[in-house]
């Protein structure tokens, strides 16, 4: 199971720390990938970044590079998006997902690749 948390209102160059806790047999492997993704109506899903849980080898989409830094907690099954200098096209419901087993370095940005994800959390940047 993995559940998002962290989604708020926020204006325009601020910054959001997103969480994703991992539980049950997604918690018992370090072979597996977590991605973030986002979608806001009518668009299509998102890669925003991901980490491997083997080696913290981590992957950006072009949108977020240099604004947004993801991170693993092995010890708390929890992977972390911090995103800064927010600005309303940042806009969505951002979502988790693990792929797993995983081995390897590479880090896939099709979300089909991803076995497992979360419910969701709204961000919203906005005066």
């Amino acid at each position: 199971q993995l559940v998002e948390s962290g989604g708020a209102l926020v204006q325009p160059g601020g910054s959001l720390r997103l969480s994703c806790v991992a539980s049950g047999s997604l918690s018992s492997s370090e072979n597996k990938i977590t991605g973030w993704f986002r979608q806001t109506p009518g668009m299509e899903r998102e890669f925003v970044a991901g980490i491997s849980w083997n080696d913290a080898s981590t992957s950006y989409s072009d949108s977020v590079q240099g604004r947004c830094t993801v991170s693993v907690d092995n010890a708390k099954n929890t992977v972390y998006l911090e995103m800064n200098l927010l600005n309303p096209g940042d806009t969505a419901i951002y979502y988790c997902a693990v792929r797993s087993p995983h081995f390897g370095n590479y880090i896939p940005q099709a979300g089909p690749l991803y076995d497992y994800w979360g419910q969701g959390t709204q961000v919203t940047v906005s005066s």
